[in-house]
């Protein structure tokens, strides 16, 4: 399968990141993707450096205005699209939610984001509700024509138990939009340490669980608009990697990219007869799992 990936800077204009979500989807089609992945919040700033009821305004519903564009666009182009909509579900009830439209256009389904932030310049559980596990949601992979694939999104891409939910859920890939970047101010060497351990957590889900890896971040500078910081320098690198973690390929730190590879959906069946990590597994042992901490007695 050749799936691509948007890198992309984003504005304050809707109108002008979606046009660059929809450019970058018809080329990576044109470059033969069947797969678009497309990053965390598109179609704006990553609002959450600050806490404003009035950024409310920003969400809206699925279906709804993003929907229909990328479900056509999905439709038009014959390709698998995914995209990240600030979905309004009710009244004072907001989510993060990644969409999935299949090749005919129609919407195979959603997913909601999980585990939500809150840290300086990342305020998300202002805005978002986490998704609900016993809804149909949840880490539940979303039937396709090209398989199902696993979307979580951002903060879930550090916590194994999700990327293993949706392995034992039968997902042939897992794909994290994102929006992560370093502040400024931080030193060159901690602002490396901090990218080679996003890389690297993801790179760790493929090798665990025997499954491709696709990973979509935003890129460039977005000022804190309360200027009680630099702002966020987001870090790019989104990449593409095989069941054993190794790298297919990878976008640049700094620039706006077409990312397009193929991955051999294949090779997970190879591995894991090599690695069977699901078959070893001791479930009779893991019911601490389920506590938030064990302490010593």
């Amino acid at each position: 399968m050749k799936v691509g990936l948007v890198q992309q800077t984003n504005s304050n204009d809707y109108q002008q990141n979606l046009d660059m979500s929809l450019q970058g989807s018809r080329e990576a089609a044109k470059q033969g993707a069947q797969l678009v992945l497309l990053q965390e919040l598109h179609t704006s700033l990553y609002f959450c450096q600050r806490e404003d009821p009035q950024l409310f305004d920003l969400a809206e519903t699925i279906p709804g205005p993003t929907c229909e564009l990328l479900g056509e666009l999905a439709r038009e182009l014959s390709i698998v699209l995914v995209g990240s909509i600030f979905e309004k579900r009710a009244a004072g009830l907001y989510h993060n939610t990644a969409v999935v439209f299949d090749s005919d256009g129609s919407l195979a389904g959603k997913y909601r984001k999980m585990h939500i932030p809150d840290d300086p310049g990342y305020y998300e559980k202002y805005y978002f509700t986490p998704g609900d596990a016993s809804e149909s949601g949840g880490f539940k992979p979303i039937k396709t024509s090209l398989g199902k694939v696993g979307v979580l999104v951002c903060w879930d891409q550090w916590f194994p138990e999700a990327a293993r939910l949706m392995a034992l859920a039968s997902a042939d890939l897992l794909l994290y939009p994102t929006a992560i970047g370093w502040d400024p101010e931080d030193p060159e060497d901690e602002q490396q340490r901090q990218c080679d351990a996003w890389i690297t957590s993801q790179r760790a889900h493929a090798i665990a669980n025997g499954l491709p890896v696709l990973s979509c971040n935003r890129v460039g500078l977005e000022n804190d608009p309360t200027g009680a910081t630099q702002g966020h320098q987001f870090w790019g690198s989104s990449f593409v990697c095989g069941p054993q973690g190794e790298m297919l390929a990878q976008a640049p730190i700094d620039q706006p990219t077409v990312l397009v590879t193929d991955i051999d959906l294949q090779r997970s069946e190879e591995i894991r007869r090599t690695w069977p990590y699901l078959r070893d597994r001791r479930i009779d042992a893991y019911t601490d799992l389920t506590q938030r901490y064990r302490d010593e007695k």
